[in-house]
């Protein structure tokens, strides 16, 4: 009998053991959301959903990069901040690429974003479409797209800066307006540049995981 005195007590180690470890595991899935890119600055954003994923990540980049976990359109991220140059962001992309085996979303926004702030609606606007609505998952390469702030006039702007037609998506269950799709790297990184250098908020992203809307879209 004397072996069991202390059962009660030891269970109640067990139990606050277990709750504290609980809250533990709570705590770690309250990831905060990504603060955005600074104007003129490029941010990479690396998919890694896993612990495992951001501890391989993390002993693979020089610790004088700054890496944040974060939620980025419902995707636990490492945010890896910041940029200067889009060439310096594109070299690390493939370094994590190759080295750790994750695909990282380039993104950045212009240095003044004063003529794109966003409107308050209760719903977002489309832009007007000019081919039936056949939703559909791009493939394979790269999708630039532009967040439009609701304001579907903004399409005509785009469509100047890339010298073509824009195209209507859905990433992250967020609309957006495609700028270009290929499988082509350095096309879609020059023309991330040129969309910053125009004062958009444009982003890179594996195309993948966008689902195309409108194949071409007017105002």
């Amino acid at each position: 009998m004397h072996r069991f005195q202390n059962l009660p007590s030891v269970l109640g180690l067990a139990i606050v053991g277990l709750i504290g470890g609980m809250s533990s595991v709570l705590a770690q899935k309250t990831i905060p959301s990504c603060q955005p890119p600074n104007g003129g600055e490029y941010l990479l954003l690396v998919v890694s959903p896993t612990a495992n994923n951001q501890k391989q990540l993390r002993s693979a980049l020089p610790p004088e990069l700054k890496t944040i976990t974060c939620k980025y359109l419902n995707e636990t991220v490492t945010r890896v901040g910041g940029f200067n140059k889009i060439d310096d962001a594109n070299r690390w992309a493939r370094y994590v690429s190759n080295i750790v085996g994750l695909s990282a979303i380039i993104t950045t926004r212009p240095t003044t974003t004063a003529d794109v702030q966003p409107q308050p609606q209760s719903q977002p606007k489309s832009p007007q479409q000019t081919v039936s609505y056949n939703p559909q998952t791009l493939g394979e390469g790269y999708a630039v797209l532009v967040d439009y702030y609701n304001r579907p006039e903004l399409v005509n702007n785009v469509q100047q800066v890339v010298g073509g037609n824009v195209g209507f998506v859905s990433y992250g269950q967020r609309p957006y307006l495609l700028a270009v799709y290929t499988t082509n790297q350095t096309e879609a990184y020059n023309t991330l540049q040129k969309l910053n250098n125009g004062g958009f908020v444009a982003s890179l992203v594996d195309s993948r995981k966008v689902i195309l809307l409108r194949s071409t879209v007017r105002f």
